[in-house]
């Protein structure tokens, strides 16, 4: 499968966003970059709806439209149903106005080919009988059962789908003309190059848009004409249920079903293989509210029940009545995943490794993006994944590491929140303060333990405190402290380190230089006796040693 779905490195954040939305997971997480996986990918579009920051683009087929227009005579547009929807106000008729001037020589209604097909469905369920019968209008259905619910193929009918229907059509009627088909779809990009020969090029309505901008036009240029006389039960076909609305009679022996969204559409399947269901015909739309919730009208519009009234009100209750010459014949084949399957035993390897040593240490919270944590393990081996992913492991062990260091730094460390609220403390704050348990001053304020002015100050101006010696009477501690202020996560940190046996020691060293300096002077006093008794006997050698007794006592002094 080409790559349709495109990754814009620049704007990928690491949210998981795609991930958790991905309804097969066909999401590669590599070098903090979550990539599609173009083989197990079903082209939904709902990694490109919910990705916040627009790091998924669709493939463009523009420039390949562009080429078409200047090398073609006849580039014939086929354009979805849902065109009413997306388009505020714009009948089919202004359309093929403002397209016929971009360059294209008609525009038609897929809607037209919707009757064939719905027909065809008809016509295979009268003459096959099957117990289910599933349309194959959608193709990420197509792809969905194709990839992951191969064994249910036989289930799906047929036949083409109205977009080939109808570029089959239209070059049957035109010679040497191309066909490009527009629509809110994603995955008809797929189904146009899988199946070549019925659609050359496939825009979204996005880039229809983009298009009509570049050559400076609006649909405000061009009215709309009367009120169409032919309106038709197939343009029913983008709205959930419309294909069986549309259909001409119904067998009272078969249960008519309308499914929408890929995940009832997964859980319907997981039923038909359990056998739970038989004798249903089942619309399938990977798209809540079938196409006219397609990504392309997702991501930009979000109002399904208006978009649903204005197909109403654009559709009607009868049949063209128009036929087509060609078969409709559509056979599907299944369509290999390369996956690695692993064993028990490497799943509980991968899940040690993120710290899930027992069922109870899976939490299984979704923040990765998968359901489970062995889905995530699964996807870990799979190569989809790495361990980095979970939250809850990240967040242990980033605190046992934050533990680990603040517990053995040798000073004390209080963290506190705005409301000046204890929210952390090693253990050499609890030393100091003697706090016997955590839970007697976490969640307190500080002030129960702490109380002077600069802590007032912390509250009401964000000022710092750096290394001021502060004596705490309470505790009849003398501690150096530094106070600090993150004004990104609102937090205060003290930081304090216990310095009373420091000042014990300086002032025995102060009490002792005080000792020495009067045992020296003692001495001094002492030798100047002998000098005075001795002057004679010692000369000069006394006037030396009281230079050196005044000099010590100096150094000592200074000390």
């Amino acid at each position: 499968m080409n790559e349709y779905i495109i990754l814009n490195k620049n704007q990928c954040k690491n949210c998981y966003k795609c991930i958790r939305n991905c309804p097969v997971k066909s999401i590669e997480f590599t070098t903090h970059q979550a990539k599609v996986v173009p083989g197990e990918c079903i082209l939904c579009g709902r990694c490109y709806v919910h990705c916040p920051q627009n790091a998924k683009e669709i493939s463009s087929d523009l420039e390949k439209v562009k080429v078409l227009l200047q090398q073609k005579e006849k580039v014939i547009v086929s354009i979805a149903p849902s065109f009413i929807a997306n388009y505020d106000g714009v009948d089919i008729d202004v359309l093929r106005e403002l397209l016929i001037e971009l360059g294209f020589y008609d525009v038609e209604e897929t809607a037209i080919a919707a009757e064939w097909v719905k027909d065809s469905y008809q016509d295979y369920l009268e003459q096959y009988q099957p117990s289910i019968l599933i349309t194959s209008a959608c193709h990420s259905v197509n792809l969905l059962i194709q990839k992951y619910y191969p064994d249910l193929l036989e289930y799906l009918v047929p036949v083409k789908s109205p977009m080939q229907a109808h570029g089959q059509d239209i070059k049957t009627r035109y010679q040497d003309a191309a066909v490009v088909f527009i629509g809110p779809c994603i995955s008809k990009k797929d189904e146009a190059d899988s199946y070549p020969g019925f659609i050359d090029a496939v825009l979204t309505f996005d880039e229809l848009s983009m298009m009509i901008q570049e050559k400076g036009m609006s649909f405000n240029q061009y009215k709309n004409g009367d009120k169409d006389d032919e309106p038709f039960k197939s343009r029913f076909f983008p709205t959930n249920g419309g294909i069986i609305k549309s259909l001409n009679h119904y067998n009272d022996d078969i249960h008519y079903l309308s499914i929408d969204g890929v995940e009832r559409c997964m859980a319907t399947l997981d039923d038909i293989r359990k056998g739970n269901l038989t004798h249903c015909f089942i619309e399938m739309s990977a798209c809540e509210g079938s196409c006219v919730g397609g990504p392309i009208m997702e991501k930009h519009h979000k109002t399904p029940l208006r978009d649903y009234l204005r197909i109403v009100d654009y559709a009607g209750e009868h049949n063209l009545g128009r036929k087509t010459s060609k078969s409709l014949t559509k056979y599907f084949m299944p369509i290999t995943k390369k996956r690695n399957e692993p064993t028990i035993e490497e799943i509980s390897s991968i899940l040690k490794q993120m710290g899930k040593n027992n069922p109870m240490d899976e939490l299984n919270c979704g923040s990765c993006g998968y359901n489970t944590c062995r889905e995530k393990a699964l996807a870990i081996h799979q190569g989809k994944a790495d361990f980095t992913m979970c939250l809850p492991f990240l967040k242990e062990r980033a605190e046992s590491f934050f533990h680990n260091i603040l517990d053995h730094t040798p000073s004390g460390i209080i963290v506190l929140n705005e409301q000046l609220e204890i929210q952390q403390f090693n253990k050499m704050a609890k030393r100091i303060f003697n706090i016997h348990h955590r839970r007697d001053i976490l969640g307190e304020k500080i002030f129960n333990i702490l109380n002077h002015k600069d802590l007032e100050d912390i509250l009401h101006k964000h000022t710092q405190v750096n290394h001021k010696n502060v004596y705490l009477a309470e505790y009849k501690k003398t501690v150096k402290e530094t106070i600090v202020y993150d004004d990104n996560y609102r937090i205060t940190m003290i930081i304090i380190d216990d310095i009373s046996q420091e000042i014990i020691n300086r002032k025995n060293k102060v009490l002792m230089s005080k000792q020495t300096i009067e045992v020296t002077d003692q001495v001094v006093e002492k030798q100047m006796r002998i000098v005075q008794e001795i002057a004679s006997l010692l000369g000069e050698t006394a006037a030396e040693t009281k230079i050196a007794l005044t000099h010590l006592k100096e150094q000592i002094l200074d000390e």
